[in-house]
């Protein structure tokens, strides 16, 4: 009996995903629960198990393309044997029926002028891929045209562009930066201390704790703070959830486990969403300063910068301290330049002192 596996509603209003890798083959024999696919969402990469056990009959989706939820993935099971490979001239779509192509090949092949029914797919079950249009458009594939590799952004890469390019295109932010003086502080405790007067300051600026939801400002009342992290596939932003209510320790066993999860690449759904606020801090890859992007639909992001030793004036005597930069970034549509600064400064008080 052959069961057709479809793309599940991973939740949180999601009606799309990204085959960001499959994890079986065509063929090959698979245990119920074992890993199947990773699916890519703006959100995460979470890897499916498989629903049955048996053989992989037929994968229908390639790596990279996106399809809404429900979409028939692959089968597995029936009698067993692989799919039949894809003629060596793949038919053109016939009339009337959906083009396969991905978003990213839809938007090249609009710039180019290309009509996609009129293209031959070479990809899997006919799918048309980025070297079709351009070879439809005149040329013979992004090699040959001179462009240099052309590398497709997939999985949490692709996420950040999509994620980031809407951040940037529909928030007027502005940074608002000032120095801090770290030098009483345990650098080796130094992300749970901010989250800790973050947490206390949004108490008293519940302006910054909050989202735009249909022209409105939403104060949450709830203090989930985003941490963003670096890894080896890209940015992630785990949310350490109740942060208002967590001790020092607690909030440092936390951001080690959520940080060791993310660069291990096993973090769940749920520990990626229901943020509220956000902190970035690039640690040794630290600038003097940058701009961060607000994590929408957040409304601020406070960032950490390069923090070193640095003359200063203390009682006008010139003196060494441990000196970096602290930045806010704000939605100007809802937060006015004041507050922001008045939130930062209470930041750098509380971390000062």
């Amino acid at each position: 009996m052959a069961y057709e596996f479809k793309l599940p509603d991973l939740g949180e209003g999601l009606t799309e995903g990204e085959i960001a890798r499959w994890l079986v083959a065509e063929g090959q024999e698979i245990a119920e629960d074992a890993p199947l696919v990773e699916i890519g969402t703006d959100k995460t990469t979470v890897e499916i198990p498989s629903p049955a056990g048996g053989t992989v009959s037929r994968i229908l989706v390639a790596e990279g393309e996106v399809v809404p939820v429900g979409t028939v993935l692959v089968v597995i099971g029936g009698d067993g044997a692989a799919a039949p490979a894809a003629p060596a001239e793949a038919p053109k779509q016939p009339p009337g029926e959906k083009v396969r192509a991905t978003p990213l090949v839809r938007k090249v092949a609009a710039e180019l002028g290309v009509d996609l029914a009129a293209v031959t797919g070479s990809g899997p079950q006919g799918r048309i891929t980025e070297d079709d249009v351009r070879a439809a458009a005149g040329g013979s594939g992004a090699a040959a045209q001179g462009e240099g590799e052309h590398v497709p952004l997939r999985g949490v890469k692709r996420q950040m562009f999509e994620h980031l390019t809407r951040a940037h295109r529909e928030i007027p932010a502005v940074t608002w930066v000032e120095e801090c003086d770290f030098s009483r502080l345990d650098l080796k405790r130094l992300v749970p201390l901010v989250l800790q007067a973050v947490a206390e300051e949004l108490r008293e600026f519940p302006e910054l704790n909050a989202r735009v939801e249909d022209g409105e400002l939403v104060l949450l009342d709830r203090c989930n703070l985003g941490l963003a992290v670096q890894t080896e596939q890209g940015l992630v932003v785990p949310v350490v959830h109740g942060a208002g209510g967590l001790s020092l320790d607690e909030l440092d066993a936390e951001v080690r486990r959520l940080a060791d999860a993310a660069n291990a690449g096993t973090l769940k759904p749920e520990e990626l969403r229901g943020g509220t606020f956000t902190v970035t801090s690039a640690g040794k890859a630290a600038g003097l300063f940058v701009t961060p992007l607000i994590n929408h639909p957040e409304v601020a992001i406070l960032g950490i910068h390069r923090i070193e030793e640095r003359p200063v004036v203390r009682e006008g005597e010139v003196v060494v301290r441990r000196m970096g930069n602290v930045t806010v970034t704000f939605d100007h549509r809802v937060i006015d330049g004041r507050r922001a600064a008045e939130f930062g400064l209470a930041v750098i008080a509380r971390l000062e002192t």
